[in-house]
């Protein structure tokens, strides 16, 4: 099993990088949230990766933390109707400390706005999940000193809920949140993540 990836990064988009290790291009799929953490083209990167292996077919997916991976492989491992091009969806569009929250609250309706999930698949992640992420509150780590964290969890959460009492958006609320925590730096306070969030 392929657990990480580390090379000179070749090519990257929103769902798609290539790292070149040893001479070869090794081509991953990765979330949005962690292709808008990666450093510039011809950088040196770290991702963690799982591998799902088809008859016909073997395919890397990688991520910033290896909470970020464990919690995609758990996704596809048990629950029903969420393959890999699912839950790279959901993790694209919601960051961990939020899914996780979301799972922990029975949060249908944000679950269900991420692309290709009903409410009946989001129903299933909350009852599938829930106690397996209780306790855990979903905070990414530092697994690579290559790839910032995104911030703690309790900051994050604090500060896309004010945002969404100001009217944005929870998807919205949450990547100007991340994108925050990444200027700023992992040990932002909530305030600073606001202000930054908002542009001032």
């Amino acid at each position: 099993m392929i657990t990480f990836i580390s090379g000179p990064l070749v090519e990257s988009t929103p769902l798609r990088a290539v790292i070149d290790l040893a001479g070869l291009g090794y081509e991953v799929h990765v979330p949005v949230t962690t292709a808008e953490r990666l450093p510039g083209v011809g950088s040196d990167v770290k991702l963690h990766t799982h591998v799902v292996y088809r008859e016909d077919s073997q395919t890397l997916y990688g991520f910033a933390t290896t909470e970020d991976r464990d919690f995609f492989k758990m996704m596809i491992e048990h629950v029903s109707g969420v393959g890999p091009k699912v839950a790279l969806s959901i993790m694209s569009r919601l960051s961990l400390p939020l899914l996780t929250q979301a799972i922990q609250d029975s949060d249908v309706a944000t679950l269900s706005k991420c692309p290709g999930i009903g409410k009946k698949t989001a129903e299933r992640l909350v009852i599938e999940l829930r106690s397996r992420v209780g306790g855990t509150g979903g905070t990414p780590q530092a697994s690579d000193p290559k790839i910032p964290a995104a911030g703690n969890a309790t900051s994050i959460s604090d500060a896309i809920a004010a945002l969404a009492v100001l009217g944005y958006k929870t998807a919205e609320a949450d990547k100007a949140v991340r994108q925050a925590a990444l200027a700023l730096g992992a040990d932002a306070p909530t305030e600073q993540l606001i202000k930054h969030a908002l542009g001032r």
